[in-house]
């Protein structure tokens, strides 16, 4: 009975969720074509991501691949991943508040109060350790057992659980990505953050990989209608976060690292050098 009632108001919720999801989109869209002839005009390939992002938390939340995941361990670590890994960046990098703001309905005045909270939240939540904590904590939680089974069980607490993979993603990768309106931070920095932020995922893949017993019974009855067991399917469903994290990581930190190693960014570190010395030259002049 649970399940079926999760499937029941699970389509409910799927509509009102493709529903915003095209609000969003038509909402983004009006932003983006009034921006189109202004010198913050955002590319084609931005609107696409974008709308890749949006799609992605369509298929974790509201396709009907969604409605597996109470049968399947593997199609609920799919939809964590979508949540968390693939659409936070891909929104991120759709530049989504400039065209969101531009898309809402506002007068120059309000507009200007706007931007200016935007640039003082956006710097808040930039932060790295805000990000860190904050998706390393959602990762440990929901897969502590009885709160995985609680998410489970409550059509409600599962959505509270879908929501904080979204925004703890969606804060993860701010630092990274760096959308308007964020404070800049070094390349470097963010490889290292990637780094550990690889930790946290491979301690829980590892554990259910090499695990010898179930550790979420809930999916023992269903695993046999898919041909596998429970152990196999925890199993697979380990490799997938452990294999799609790590490769996703290593995208990002490779083109941080070689945006790092670039001669344009060589030669910006060398002026902002010289013009250091130089007033480090004026004051011991002084």
């Amino acid at each position: 009975m649970p399940h079926a009632n999760h499937g029941a108001m699970g389509s409910l919720g799927s509509v009102l969720l493709t529903a915003l999801l095209i609000v969003v989109a038509i909402t983004y869209l009006r932003g983006w074509w009034n921006l189109r002839s202004t010198p913050i005009s955002i590319s084609g390939g931005r609107v696409c991501s974008f709308i890749g992002g949006l799609f992605s938390i369509w298929i974790a939340a509201a396709s009907p691949l969604a409605l597996l995941d109470h049968e399947l361990l593997t199609v609920h670590m799919l939809k964590h991943l979508l949540l968390m890994t693939a659409a936070p960046p891909l929104i991120w990098l759709g530049e989504p508040v400039r065209a969101l703001m531009r898309g809402l309905p506002r007068n120059r005045q309000s507009a200007f109060h706007t931007q200016a909270a935007a640039q003082k939240i956006g710097h808040f939540l930039g932060r790295p350790q805000v990000g860190w904590l904050a998706a390393t904590a959602a990762l440990v939680l929901w897969h502590i057992p009885p709160v995985f089974a609680l998410g489970m069980q409550s059509t409600a607490w599962h959505f509270v659980e879908q929501s904080s993979f979204l925004a703890t993603g969606l804060l993860f990768w701010w630092p990274v990505i760096q959308p308007w309106p964020s404070a800049s931070i070094p390349d470097l920095s963010m490889i290292l953050y990637l780094f550990f932020a690889t930790l946290p995922c491979d301690i829980l893949s590892g554990f259910l990989v090499f695990c010898d017993r179930v550790i979420y019974p809930v999916y023992l009855p269903s695993s046999r209608l898919w041909g596998f067991s429970a152990l196999e399917d925890q199993q697979c469903a380990a490799a997938l976060m452990w294999t799609s994290v790590t490769v996703v990581y290593l995208i990002a930190g490779t083109v941080l690292t070689m945006r790092l190693l670039s001669p344009q960014h060589v030669h910006h570190a060398a002026a902002a050098r010289e013009v250091r010395s130089g007033l480090g030259a004026l004051q011991h002049g002084d």
